[in-house]
């Protein structure tokens, strides 16, 4: 298995080299798809790498498919593959068959609570998904609600929404407004949602896959400003030279190293995501140093750091995105604040060392 994941590990870099480039982002900037892309990575079987073998996927254990994720943020990949990917294993561990084609997860909230109902031989979906990525152009795999609160996982394609808005953030990814009223779907397009998945619906996932983002986008950033550092002559020598900008690297070093530990013990859970507490550990602490990272690596390209011309703006606006995307910072540390009081001083230890914390972490 250790063979396979090398091999499958060197072939997505190898596909990420050679279909992704600046023309390739900037045209997926001015909202065109990216096909062949998508084709390449489909041919390679990466959509399915999260899902079991005995599912008809490719088994890689959670530490390869969060490097496959980084791997794919350092590139910018235009695509909900990491979507994707974490939709695949729900909806089979759900007791579905492999989707086809891109998915993509849409993120709800309390307000904007998704419902089904049982009519004749299908169901009935209503509801409101808001900043769905690629929403409009891929299937939509939805959690929601019946009238009793059973979580259901919903597959809807991406023309079957009621009414749609069209958003952007100013990575100029696709965050789309989806409303379903009403909506007809099939029998075997809703199922029943396993016990782990209706506790805390599809949030956690959403914020992992962000952190392993955030991660793979940072190092870009890293990796940018160091070899910029090195060759930028300013009064007869490289900036790097600089204690100032040394410094200022070795800052910003820390906070990748700090986020990287935090996003890599979601790598203990067979998906990502089933760690709450570990969810909001990583994305909080990812989205604090994506603020940290861009800052210091945009400061020490100066001006050009800014232009269009220098690539370094396609992983520092990502940062800037998915910092607040799937919850922002305040929300899931507020979460953690809550689990820790809600256990008491005796039970913080515990809480961070015994893996069978899912009591404590759901009551907050």
């Amino acid at each position: 298995m250790e063979d396979m994941s090398t091999i499958v590990l060197e072939q997505a870099n190898r596909l990420f080299q050679q279909h992704v480039n600046k023309e390739v982002l900037s045209a997926a900037d001015a909202g065109h798809w990216p096909s062949a892309l998508w084709a390449a990575l489909d041919e390679a079987g990466l959509p399915l790498a999260l899902v079991p073998e005995a599912a008809g996927g490719v088994g890689l254990a959670a530490l390869d498919v969060a490097n496959l994720i980084r791997r794919a943020a350092f590139y910018s990949v235009p695509l909900p593959l990491a979507e994707t990917m974490i939709a695949n294993r729900l909806w089979t561990d759900a007791g579905g068959d492999p989707l086809e084609g891109a998915v993509t997860l849409g993120p709800t909230n309390n307000s904007d609570r998704l419902t089904v109902k049982p009519q004749g031989n299908g169901w009935r979906l209503n509801g409101i998904a808001r900043h769905v990525p690629w929403g409009l152009e891929v299937t939509n795999l939805i959690f929601a609600e019946d009238e009793s609160g059973a979580g259901y996982l919903a597959r809807v394609p991406a023309s079957g929404a009621a009414s749609s808005k069209r958003r952007r953030n100013i990575a100029y990814e696709p965050r789309d407004e989806i409303s379903f009223d009403d909506i007809e779907l099939g029998s075997d397009d809703v199922l029943k949602a396993p016990a782990w998945l209706t506790e805390n619906g599809l949030m956690p996932f959403g914020a992992a896959i962000r952190s392993q983002q955030m991660v793979g986008a940072m190092e870009r950033c890293l990796d940018y400003a160091l070899t910029y550092a090195n060759e930028r002559v300013q009064f007869g020598r490289p900036i790097g030279k600089f204690q100032a900008v040394q410094h200022m690297l070795a800052i910003a070093a820390g906070h990748f190293a700090a986020a990287t530990a935090a996003a890599d013990t979601l790598t203990q859970s067979e998906r990502l995501g089933d760690d709450r507490l570990a969810v909001a550990i990583a994305k909080a602490r990812c989205g604090e140093a994506a603020g940290q990272v861009a800052a210091a690596c945009q400061q020490v390209h100066g001006a050009m750091g800014f232009t269009q011309e220098h690539p370094l703006h396609f992983a520092s606006r990502r940062l800037w995105c998915w910092r607040d995307e799937w919850g922002a910072e305040a929300s899931w540390q507020a979460m953690i604040g809550r689990t820790i009081c809600a256990v008491g001083g005796e039970g913080f230890w515990p809480l961070l060392v015994d893996p069978k914390r899912k009591d404590a972490v759901t009551q907050a």
